[in-house]
C-alpha cells in the first residue's frame, strides 16, 4: 500500500507539473494586457505600470512561468527586497518560515493561487473555497442520484432480460444519454419550475444558500438542490443502468454463480451476495469518472439554474477573463481526479481480492 501510494503521489506530482504547465501556456498566449484587465479601461499609464511591476507582468514569460511554479509550491523561495514579485507579503502569503539564506528566505506556504481580477484582489482561492463546497454538494447529490436507481433498475433490467420491462429501461436509459445536459436543464427548469410551480413549489433558479425576505441573512434553500441534481444525474443514471445490467449479465454466465445455484442458495441470495458485488467494478470505474467531470463540467447546469458553483464561476471569469480564477480552477479540478483516482484503485482492491495494489 505504502509503495504504491509513493509512486502514484510521484506520477500525480508530474501530472500536475504537465498541467500547471500546459495553463500558463495556454492563458500566457492569450491577446490583452493582464494589468489592464486588472484596472478597467479608465487608469493612467502610471497605474498599469505599477501594477505590471507589482504582479511581475512586466517580466518575461519564462521568469513569470518561475513565478507562478514558485506561488504553487508548498516550499517556495522569496526575496527580502520589497520591490520584487516574490517578497514575502503577510496579506499575499499565508506562510512560515523555515531558513534565510543571504537574500532569499525558504517558506513552508499553502499554494497560492494568485487574486482575481474582477474582484477587487479578491484571492482566487478565497473564490473557488466559496463556491467549490455547492459545486460538491450539488455533484454528490447527482451521483447518489445515479447510483441509487441506475443500481436498482440496472438489477431489475438483468433480472428481466428482453421482457418489456427491460426493453423499456434500455429506452429511457438510452433517451437519457442522448439528451444533453444544458437542453435537459432548460426542460426542466420550465416544466417543473414554471408550468407545474404551483405544485411543486421549485424555483427556476436558486443556489443553495439564498438571502431571506428581509435581505438580512443567508438561509440553506435544498428545495434548489433538487432540480439541478436531477438533471446532472440523468446522464450517470444512464450509464450505470447500461453497466450495471450488462456487467450482470456477464457475471451470471459464470461458473461461480453456477455453482451458488447448484448449492441451493436462492435468487436473491444469489444476487445480493455474490453477483451485485463483483458486477460492481465497471460501474465505480464509470460513476468516478462522471463524479470528477461532475466538479467540472455542471458548467451549463450551474448557470442555468443560478446555482453560485465553480461551474457558473468559470462561465463568469471566461466573459470576463479573469484568467488568475480560470488558471485556479482547472488546477483544482485536475487535484480532484488524481485524488478520485487513486480512492478507486483503493476500492477495486475491496470489490475484488484478485486485484492488488501493485
Amino acid at each position: 500500500m505504502i509503495r504504491y501510494l509513493i509512486n502514484k503521489i510521484f506520477y500525480a506530482l508530474l501530472t500536475l507539473f504537465g498541467v500547471v504547465t500546459v495553463i500558463f501556456l495556454l492563458f500566457n498566449v492569450l491577446p490583452g494586457d493582464p494589468a489592464q484587465m486588472m484596472l478597467g479601461q479608465n487608469q493612467t499609464a502610471d497605474q498599469v505600470e505599477a501594477v505590471r511591476q507589482k504582479y511581475g507582468f512586466d517580466k518575461p514569460k519564462t521568469t513569470q512561468y518561475f513565478y507562478y511554479i514558485n506561488d504553487l509550491l508548498p516550499i517556495s523561495f522569496h526575496s527580502k527586497n520589497e520591490s520584487d514579485y516574490t517578497f514575502l507579503r503577510s496579506g499575499k502569503y499565508t506562510a512560515t518560515t523555515l531558513f534565510t539564506i543571504g537574500n532569499t528566505t525558504t517558506v513552508l506556504k499553502f499554494p497560492y493561487l494568485r487574486e482575481s481580477f474582477t474582484k477587487q484582489g479578491k484571492k482566487v482561492s478565497e473564490v473557488i473555497g466559496e463556491t467549490l463546497p455547492n459545486t460538491f454538494v450539488l455533484a454528490v447529490s447527482a451521483i447518489g442520484i445515479a447510483l441509487f436507481l441506475g443500481l436498482i433498475l440496472g438489477v431489475v433490467s438483468a433480472i428481466y432480460k428482453d421482457t418489456w420491462l427491460d426493453k423499456t429501461i434500455q429506452i429511457v436509459s438510452t433517451v437519457g444519454m442522448s439528451v444533453p445536459s444544458f437542453f435537459s436543464a432548460i426542460l426542466f427548469a420550465w416544466f417543473f419550475g414554471f408550468v407545474l410551480h404551483k405544485y411543486t413549489h421549485l424555483e427556476m433558479t436558486g443556489s443553495l444558500y439564498e438571502l431571506d425576505d428581509y435581505g438580512e441573512a443567508m438561509h440553506m434553500q435544498w428545495k434548489n438542490l433538487i432540480l439541478p441534481a436531477l438533471v446532472l444525474g440523468i446522464r450517470p443514471l444512464a450509464v450505470v443502468i447500461q453497466l450495471m445490467r450488462n456487467s450482470l449479465l456477464e457475471v451470471y454466465n459464470q461458473d461461480f454463480i453456477r455453482t451458488a445455484r447448484a448449492k441451493g442458495l436462492s435468487e436473491n441470495q444469489i444476487i445480493r451476495k455474490h453477483a451485485v458485488k463483483n458486477a460492481l467494478n465497471p460501474v465505480v470505474t464509470a460513476i468516478s469518472g462522471w463524479f470528477a467531470s461532475m466538479l467540472a463540467g455542471a458548467v451549463f447546469v450551474e448557470y442555468i439554474f443560478g446555482w453560485n458553483g465553480l461551474g457558473k464561476e468559470i462561465v463568469n471569469a471566461l466573459n470576463t477573463l479573469d484568467l488568475p480564477v480560470i488558471m485556479g480552477s482547472v488546477l483544482i479540478i485536475a487535484v480532484i481526479f488524481i485524488i478520485i483516482n487513486i480512492f478507486v484503485d483503493i476500492i477495486y482492491t475491496w470489490l475484488d481480492p484478485k486485484v492488488t495494489l501493485d
